[in-house]
């Protein structure tokens, strides 16, 4: 395995479960800040969350966070993170 690897967090705003569901708080930060910040602690190369929403994309960015916009067509946050992967062109490895 690479020592360089790119963490990629799939995140959707349109749930149908929990509609907002990254952005909802807890304990003062929102969950896709305490999701950054978990998967910060595996000392990632990179760490860039995709997403098909804007409020999302700002609040990762008011963190310090990098995000990715993808389409809102995708069934499944691997497809999500596929797409990212393109954009950000990253090999197999660096994932």
């Amino acid at each position: 395995m690479s020592e360089n690897f790119t963490v990629v967090i799939p995140a959707r705003f349109a749930s149908q479960r929990l509609p907002g569901k990254p952005l909802r708080d807890i304990a003062g930060r929102p969950l896709i800040q305490r999701t950054f910040e978990s998967a910060a602690r595996c000392r990632a190369t990179n760490i860039v969350v995709a997403t098909d929403d804007e409020g999302i994309s700002q609040a990762v960015r008011q963190f310090g966070g990098e995000s990715c916009m993808t389409s809102t067509a995708h069934q499944s946050g691997t497809d999500r993170v596929a797409e990212a992967a393109r954009i950000l062109e990253l090999r197999p490895a660096e994932i």
